[in-house]
């Protein structure tokens, strides 16, 4: 599998954590030192942790099973999107739908009436209408975007999901623990790494480390998917 090396995460700042004060106890396996009142990351582990996270993204993908990339925080919305995109899998960046996996068959209709409704307006069916009310539908388009349009190809609940910030999707972790779905991704120095199956312990803040990690996992789909083509 192709993973970066511990100096490319060292350049990428995967290693900053959070101020002593934020810290969580939990994490202190995963810590190297304190500096400057700030924790240090233990690279070796993040490195491990990567592997495992990878390997398993690579088992699923090659089962033919989905991943949802979940992230809305602002640094990390357009990495999440694209490495999702070229892995193929399904992605909620803008806004996580409460009741997503525990109520699916809501958020399934949602799915179905963007997807008819991007339909028709690609295929000029909605030219039809009178100004106001087309105005009136891109409004709902675009709005069903937000919320549904990276879920667009879903027809059924994922085998796991990679969060970037499980204290911030904590519903998107709460839901996948109910429905026993596999959660793997980025487990900072403020967090409980106990929240998740395959923590990995990386700072989830600057913009580099979010694309080293991202950019690992996608790449181990990929490498799964080929595997089942061969």
């Amino acid at each position: 599998m192709s993973l970066p090396t511990i100096s490319e995460l060292l350049q990428s700042g995967a290693h900053f954590g959070h101020q002593k004060s934020r810290w969580h106890p939990k994490m202190k396996p995963y810590l190297f030192t304190e500096r400057n009142g700030i924790y240090i990351i233990d690279l070796e582990k993040t490195l491990e942790k990567l592997q495992e996270a990878a390997a398993y993204a690579k088992k699923i993908a090659a089962g033919g099973g989905l991943i949802l990339f979940v992230g809305t925080k602002k640094q990390g919305q357009k990495i999440l999107e694209k490495y999702a995109k070229e892995a193929g899998m399904p992605y909620a960046t803008e806004r996580w739908v409460g009741g997503f996996f525990t109520n699916f068959a809501n958020v399934s209709k949602l799915i179905k009436k963007y997807k008819s409704l991007k339909e028709q307006k690609e295929s000029g069916a909605l030219q039809k209408y009178t100004k106001k009310e087309q105005s009136d539908f891109g409004k709902e388009i675009e709005k069903l975007q937000k919320y549904v349009g990276g879920l667009s190809e879903m027809t059924k609940l994922p085998e796991a999901i990679f969060v970037l910030d499980a204290k911030k999707e904590k519903t998107a972790v709460a839901e996948a623990r109910k429905r026993k779905i596999a959660i793997i991704g980025f487990c900072d120095a403020n967090t409980n790494p106990e929240l998740l199956d395959l923590p990995i312990p990386a700072n989830d803040d600057a913009v580099k480390s979010i694309e080293i990690i991202t950019k690992a996992i996608a790449e181990a789909i990929k490498e799964g998917k080929n595997e089942v083509k061969k």
